[in-house]
């Protein structure tokens, strides 16, 4: 009997649509370590090209909206992603489900621009601003040793279709700001990608005893950085690699 599972869905999403995908630097995965993906996000094929990129159980952190909204709550659930909780207990239930996938040796897969990019379109080469939600967990969570993969996803043929009105989704997530806008929620379907793997940032136990009192916020910020960093450096090349 055939079992669909979320690597299985991710590979049908992307056969769907007809996307051409290719990846850069695979070599650069690391083996045998947790580890956190971060990606830039642009379109709802990103979790599925991720999915389907890494070799090991990757579970996306996705918006909390996702998790309300009947049919997307099922591709969720069907992907292995798990959606953020209300704002009132958002951090504190994402922390608490990120450590815990984390320490049972499963890879957590974030979005650090949050939902901006998918409601205002962006050039392919162009990132917003990342949120240091990722890299505070990256530092607190207890594990030895754990790894921080910054990962593009390089759009090199897309179209742009108009949807839903934007503000239909309020019922679903009615503290979301960006949700108050008039207009049509784009959908943004890629046909050719080049997934590029950026050099991941390794956090020992050792590394670990300096996140306290002010140095907490210098490595957080410092972690936020180079991930944002490599990213923008990875979509600037615009190439294959084989």
């Amino acid at each position: 009997m055939l079992s669909f599972t979320p690597r299985l869905i991710a590979q049908s999403l992307t056969s769907a649509v007809n996307l051409q995908l290719t990846h850069s630097y695979i070599d650069r995965i690391p083996q045998d370590i947790p580890t956190i993906v971060v990606s830039n996000h642009r379109s709802f094929l990103d979790a599925p090209i991720l999915i389907k990129t890494i070799p090991n159980t990757l579970r996306i952190a996705c918006h909390h909206y996702m998790g309300q909204t009947p049919l997307v709550r099922e591709m969720v659930d069907s992907l292995g992603c798990f959606p953020l909780a209300s704002a009132d207990r958002r951090q504190r239930q994402f922390f608490q489900q990120a450590s815990q996938l984390l320490t049972s040796r499963q890879w957590v897969g974030l979005f650090p621009e949050g939902t901006r990019p998918m409601i205002e379109p962006t050039a392919p080469d162009r990132i917003g601003e990342f949120h240091r939600g990722f890299a505070h967990l990256a530092w607190k969570v207890p594990i030895d040793r754990l790894a921080v993969l910054p990962i593009a996803i390089m759009s090199l043929s897309e179209t742009n279709y108009p949807s839903i009105p934007i503000r239909w989704l309020k019922q679903f997530d009615r503290d979301e700001p960006f949700f108050e806008r008039q207009g049509l929620h784009p959908m943004l379907v890629y046909h050719r990608v080049n997934v590029a793997i950026g050099r991941p940032y390794l956090i020992s136990k050792s590394k670990k005893q300096e996140y306290k009192g002010r140095q907490a916020k210098i490595l957080a910020t410092e972690l936020t950085n180079y991930c944002q960093d490599r990213i923008t450096e990875l979509l600037k090349e615009g190439t294959y690699k084989g």
